[in-house]
């Protein structure tokens, strides 16, 4: 029996709910954040659980090793949270062009970075949960010693994690040291896992335990903490001790656009949610009213979200090492300017000259007006490959969107946040809570959250609706891929404005997102999940 093999169109409905929900890529995690939430927890506890439970029941796509953001409404107010790691301070880009390399490496410890999950999860709960740490953790750790059967998604992209660090160690002898701890940990009998198939992680339920029990400081002071630097020195990284020890999560103020009467809230720089701002400001001040089927609308978003990306990826950094300032990219001065570059086709666009002067998310909501947007990675799948023996942990790779170029906004330099692709997001109106939204996948995110918003703002799509739209996605220079879905008389007439249209096989890499939102009179909670992956949602 083929477990991917879907031959027919399947319709999801949006879910309602009146006492909590939760939305987010796998059913067992969903399951976890509302046991939680009948336990005596709140959203923002129920949001540390289905995060702690997604690291052991998608390990293709995040981990205790990762990075994680947060947007957290509480008592009508939105709090951000950034926990992305830094660099070592003992790595620098003279270092890494000595050992010969001209970029940085995607792989292996060189590219690993502090992780910042434990924290995250420790700092929210102290913040604003109403149970200890060590409780929200316990469901998790159940998963993770009693095991659970593979669902579809997941053991595709396990699969496909494990062909790829196969090719790596074969041809390459250190490489098969780097990753023999992935293979002794992820692939213990010399093969991926099966869909349908149990596993359980004995040592990564040891390893949330102890990060439970110490709110999280076991991973940055203790033992926990020890392993991982020796790992990543065996193996040639920078991380140190003190790198860990050090570590602080920062509690940020959120940024925002206003998109056609909506406040539309992402975390600002490192982040690259101020893409998607940047993308809406300029397709409202470009002056298209969007139509729903449209091939001018489609082109004119397009157009947008390529001027905004390129700006992105010349800009974002962290936010005090940036040359342009946040509010001048959000500004209505930049967003005209950027909008008079779009014409009739297709352009190739050059970065914007200022005046002088990879990824799991989850979305929960209760009763009490609580709403968490949670999302935490270890990049590029699994992450740099390298795996601390016996614990769970695969170490993110975070650090490989570092530049060596000094002039590049992302230059490599000692403790500091790269460029950072994990963006939740959060929609308000009239200063009222609307709610939580995300779409995960390295540079589709913004572009997800730019096409969900607007098909829930301007053609008031449902939440399952706006999530199941056929997507495109911006490459590089005129290139934009389509879902396989994607209605073909589009795609020709947006490929005679000069794109060139790919229609892709698989729907992979368009992104995978939940949406919660409140109905600001009853109360009632309505949510869509993604088809694109194993994504549930589980009601109270």
């Amino acid at each position: 029996m083929d477990y991917l093999y879907h031959p027919f169109t399947s319709r999801r409905h949006t879910v309602f709910a009146k006492n909590g929900i939760v939305a987010t890529s796998q059913p067992l995690a969903a399951q976890v954040g509302v046991e939680i939430m009948r336990s005596g927890g709140n959203a923002i506890d129920a949001a540390i659980a289905t995060a702690a439970a997604l690291t052991v029941v998608e390990p293709t796509g995040n981990g205790i090793g990762g990075d994680a953001f947060a947007l957290v409404w509480t008592k009508g107010k939105l709090h951000g949270l950034n926990a992305s790691g830094r660099s070592s301070q003992a790595i620098s880009a003279e270092k890494i062009k000595g050992l010969g390399y001209d970029k940085m490496p995607t792989y292996g410890a060189i590219p690993v970075t502090v992780p910042g999950v434990p924290a995250a999860w420790a700092e929210v709960s102290r913040k604003y949960g109403k149970l200890s740490l060590s409780k929200t953790l316990e469901p998790a750790i159940r998963l993770a010693e009693e095991g659970f059967p593979l669902t579809p998604i997941l053991g595709k992209l396990w699969r496909a994690a494990y062909e790829k660090f196969k090719a790596m160690s074969d041809e390459n002898q250190k490489d098969e040291e780097t990753f023999a701890a992935w293979f002794e940990t992820f692939a213990p009998k010399n093969r991926p896992p099966k869909i349908g198939e149990i596993w359980t992680a004995p040592g990564h339920a040891d390893t949330l335990r102890k990060i439970g029990e110490t709110d999280a400081r076991e991973f940055y002071e203790g033992e926990l903490a020890e392993k991982i630097v020796s790992t990543v020195q065996k193996h040639g990284g920078f991380l140190e001790k003190d790198d860990l020890s050090n570590y602080k999560v920062k509690w940020v103020d959120p940024i925002s656009t206003n998109y056609r009467g909506y406040d539309v809230w992402e975390i600002p720089p490192n982040g690259q949610g101020m893409v998607a701002l940047m993308a809406m400001n300029i397709h409202q001040a470009s002056g298209c009213a969007p139509v729903y089927g449209d091939v001018e609308t489609l082109h004119q978003q397009i157009e947008a979200m390529k001027l905004a990306f390129t700006d992105g990826k010349k800009f974002i950094t962290e936010e005090s090492h940036m040359q342009i300032s946040v509010e001048d990219l959000l500004s209505d001065e930049y967003a005209k300017e950027r909008a008079g570059h779009i014409g009739d086709e297709a352009i190739l666009p050059e970065p914007y000259n200022p005046p002088k002067g990879g990824t799991v998310y989850l979305a929960t909501a209760d009763d009490e007006g609580n709403m968490v947007s949670f999302i935490q990675s270890n990049y590029m799948g699994f992450g740099s490959g390298v795996v601390v023996p016996g614990t769970g942990i695969a170490l993110q790779n975070r650090g490989a969107d570092f530049s060596l170029i000094p002039e590049d906004a992302n230059y490599l330099e000692p403790g500091k946040l790269s460029y950072n692709t994990i963006i939740p997001g959060f929609v308000t109106k009239n200063g009222n809570a609307v709610g939580p939204f995300g779409v995960m996948g390295g540079y589709m995110q913004p572009q997800g959250h730019f096409q969900v918003v607007s098909n829930t703002v301007d053609y008031a799509l449902n939440p399952q609706a706006a999530l199941d739209q056929p997507r495109w996605q911006w490459v590089g220079g005129k290139t934009v891929h389509v879902e396989p879905d994607f209605p073909n008389h589009l795609a020709q007439a947006l490929q005679r404005k000069g794109h060139d249209i790919h229609i892709m096989t698989d729907s992979g890499t368009f992104g995978r997102g939940q949406i919660i939102w409140r109905d600001s009179e009853t109360g009632v909670l309505q949510a869509g999940t993604e088809s694109r992956t194993d994504g549930s949602i589980a009601v109270w």
